[in-house]
């Protein structure tokens, strides 16, 4: 493959409101002659019947290069590089759960998720990848262009360069996209990304792992389970939409009207964006929360076997090892550490109507590993095992609003994944639930009615949104 640039002319249109509408009309294109829906799934589907890959859970005395440091019992790599399993002890008054301690992925490394864009006949596409990650529950998913952490692509890893890295690190790049945006807070420690999206108008090499598709055809996949990572919909989270216009072979209808006004951020918010701010700061402030990092073998609570790190009461998740064999990677052959939750979580928007725009509830949630106290989470965002033996008063608030909802009222329910780089099996399921006016606007001391465009504007900026929230935020807009 050439690795020679074709940087975009000067006067490529990037205004704030340019880039908007050229990003909603890609939206509007759900199919596009350069790859049809048809031959897209073809495509796909080929790639994840060739079983070029597997993944086997071992020991962790089988891993190769990864041990037990003797000094702490962290789960190291030989080089230093990638991550770390460590351990971290956690002190709050967050919903009297006082103190405890868990594993925790070290990784202070910023990696690049990054979506090369061009234009054909007009219409933006996206350049996608086919790409497999050992811990997803299908192997191959959707991609960025590219999704690398640091020590991939400076080759810590003594494998093949990351394809279509360039475009993302030449400082005459045009970029239309660029948050630091964190990772899942439950399990890795401070950990972000830079989530980008470069536009390009010259010849870019073909690459049998890659495709071309706007953001509508993105969207159409987007409903489907465990088709389209987790880092692909960060990204696409990260893109500032303008409310569309004729979406739709049907009329609108009261919900995708509601939905239109929230994304036009034209008035009717409930509360004013620096209201919001001073809420999310107040929440952040208020709350006594300290953490330090433990030795792994200090950790309380959390049972090391020879094949997996578990809690004692069977909750949260487990460390696991594997094995894994892919053809089509910078590394063939390697194995590693992955963290696999217990059970399928629940992540969900409580939407609600409020004087015509669609308003969403969102959720001050403290996380263990934030880099801030907390960030701005679905309405629901749990494991339900763990909170089987618990009051009803402990339990998250709208966990049973959503799992006992009306089909009609479910605008988005899909089974979606978290990174499989890291993650075993883990997934959520995700879903957008509208409820009437008989749910109640009061909204407590941790959680807030919001517009989608009021998300669409904190997403743009670091340590709002949590990753879970941009997974949700990106499939709203698979329902205007």
């Amino acid at each position: 493959m050439s690795t020679s640039l074709e940087l975009p002319a000067a006067g490529v249109p990037t205004g704030p409101s340019v880039l908007s509408r050229r990003f909603t009309d890609s939206a509007a294109a759900t199919d596009s002659p350069v790859l049809p829906n048809a031959a897209f799934d073809t495509w796909f589907t080929e790639h994840r019947r060739a079983n070029r890959f597997t993944v086997d859970r071992i020991a962790f005395g089988d891993l190769a290069d990864w041990s037990f440091r003797e000094s702490d019992g962290n789960l190291v790599h030989a080089s230093g590089g990638f991550f770390s399993v460590v351990g971290l002890e956690v002190n709050t008054d967050w919903q009297a759960r006082g103190s405890w301690s868990q594993p925790i992925l070290d990784q202070p490394e910023i990696g690049v998720l990054g979506i090369l864009v061009k234009e054909f006949d007009g219409v933006l596409h996206c350049l996608m990848q086919a790409k497999m990650e050992p811990g997803n529950p299908d192997t191959v998913q959707l991609s960025p262009t590219v999704q690398a952490t640091r020590s991939n692509y400076t080759g810590v890893h003594g494998g093949r360069r990351t394809t279509f890295l360039e475009y993302f690190t030449d400082p005459g790049r045009t970029t239309l996209v660029d948050s630091l945006q964190s990772e899942q807070g439950a399990w890795f420690l401070h950990k972000r990304n830079r989530n980008m999206i470069v536009e390009v108008t010259g010849e870019v090499p073909a690459h049998e792992n890659f495709r071309w598709l706007t953001i509508g055809q993105i969207h159409r996949l987007l409903t489907n389970d465990n088709v389209v990572n987790m880092d692909t919909r960060s990204v696409l989270a990260c893109i500032p939409f303008r409310a569309p216009d004729g979406l739709g072979s049907a009329g609108p209808s009261e919900y995708t009207e509601a939905l239109r006004r929230s994304l036009a951020g034209r008035g009717g918010e409930r509360h004013g964006t620096g209201q919001i701010l001073g809420w999310l700061t107040e929440a952040k402030s208020r709350r006594e929360f300290s953490r330090r990092r433990l030795p792994l073998s200090e950790v309380h609570g959390w049972h090391r076997s020879e094949t997996e790190i578990s809690h004692a009461e069977g909750k949260h998740f487990t460390v696991v090892a594997v094995d894994v064999r892919a053809r089509t990677r910078e590394v063939s052959a390697w194995s590693q550490p992955l963290i696999a939750p217990v059970e399928r979580g629940v992540a969900a928007f409580v939407v609600r109507r409020i004087e015509g725009v669609l308003h969403v509830l969102m959720h001050a949630k403290v996380e263990a590993g934030l880099l801030d106290t907390c960030e701005l989470a679905p309405t629901v965002q749990c494991l339900p095992v763990n909170y089987a033996d618990l009051p009803p008063d402990r339990r998250p608030l709208h966990l049973d609003t959503v799992l006992e909802a009306p089909a009609e009222a479910v605008r988005f329910d899909a089974v979606l994944s978290e990174e499989g780089g890291r993650f075993y099996h883990a997934d959520n399921r995700y879903m957008i639930v509208e409820v009437g006016e008989d749910f109640p606007l009061e909204e407590g001391p941790d959680h807030r009615w919001m517009t989608a465009h009021q998300l669409m504007e904190l997403v743009q900026h670091s340590r709002y949104l949590n990753v879970q929230a941009r997974s949700l935020l990106a499939s709203l807009r698979t329902t205007w």
